[in-house]
């Protein structure tokens, strides 16, 4: 699903990632805030399109432009009894300080919060982890 936000000009490419942290204090009087601070806090966002609007904005040096955004898809894992396509899930990392293991990124995604539902898109299978049996990597949104 599309959503409309501001991003600084230097950012507003098409394809540019992004991580959104939330409304910053600058932002607490801004005419804009309702289309800047409309996405949510702690996920990974894409542009899709670019569109030519530009405005000043207090946080920025460089003034905003209008683009929009879809959210980014993310792989983790979650226990195998709850990975059912289509489920909506609380996100639970596993407990692992293995920080060397092939599999820590996808065990511990940046855009991925503790406690915070998402749905399962799909499922793509089992996890080799020496620490917990019957893992299986999904893709959340």
């Amino acid at each position: 699903m599309v959503a409309v936000t501001l991003i600084s000009v230097s950012l507003a490419k098409e394809k540019t990632r992004f991580f959104y942290f939330g409304a910053q204090p600058e932002c607490e009087g801004c005419k804009l805030k309702k289309v800047c601070v409309n996405l949510e806090t702690g996920s990974m966002y894409e542009i899709a399109a670019v569109r030519a609007q530009k405005h000043n904005c207090a946080l920025n040096e460089d003034k905003v432009q209008v683009v929009e955004v879809n959210k980014v898809p993310q792989r983790s894992v979650v226990p195998k009894k709850t990975a059912i396509e289509g489920g909506v899930i609380t996100f639970k990392e596993p407990e692992c300080k293995k920080m060397d293991c092939s599999n820590y990124q996808v065990c511990h995604p940046c855009a991925v919060e503790n406690g915070k539902k998402y749905k399962i898109i799909n499922t793509e299978g089992g996890v080799d982890c020496p620490l917990h049996d019957g893992l299986v990597t999904v893709t959340l949104l």
